[in-house]
């Protein structure tokens, strides 16, 4: 019989293909998203160094509270805000999107729209 393949290990190999063509350097980060069944992240990485610039989720308290009693996708985008907020702070204006594998639709779309609509260029 046939085996059943993996979601999550095709997303990660996609994830892995796209990956071998961007990188966030110093000027322009890498614009990262996680999505879990009930949560989603997002940071800024600056690959060259290998650190983490910025960050935002739905588990922090500021955001959740902020989210409120709002849908996963509203919440996604109160989180793209957040992030494009402390990026903008940090002194970072254009980024590179990496959706993570995921389909650009639903959450995360609302992340990325929710980012640029904070003045996150990409």
């Amino acid at each position: 019989m046939f085996e059943r393949q993996d979601k999550n290990e095709l997303r990660k190999a996609r994830h892995a293909r796209v990956r071998k063509k961007i990188s966030g350097t110093p000027e322009r980060p890498r614009l990262c998203v996680y999505r879990s069944l009930k949560h989603i992240y997002a940071q800024l990485i600056d690959d060259s160094k290998g650190v983490t610039l910025a960050s935002a989720s739905t588990v922090e308290g500021a955001v959740s509270a902020a989210a409120g009693e709002s849908d996963k996708k509203g919440a996604a985008k109160i989180v793209g805000k957040t992030l494009a907020e402390r990026a903008i702070a940090a002194g970072y204006k254009g980024v590179v999107f990496d959706r993570g594998g995921y389909v650009y639709t639903g959450r995360v779309a609302e992340l990325a729209s929710g980012a640029r609509e904070a003045g996150l260029e990409f």
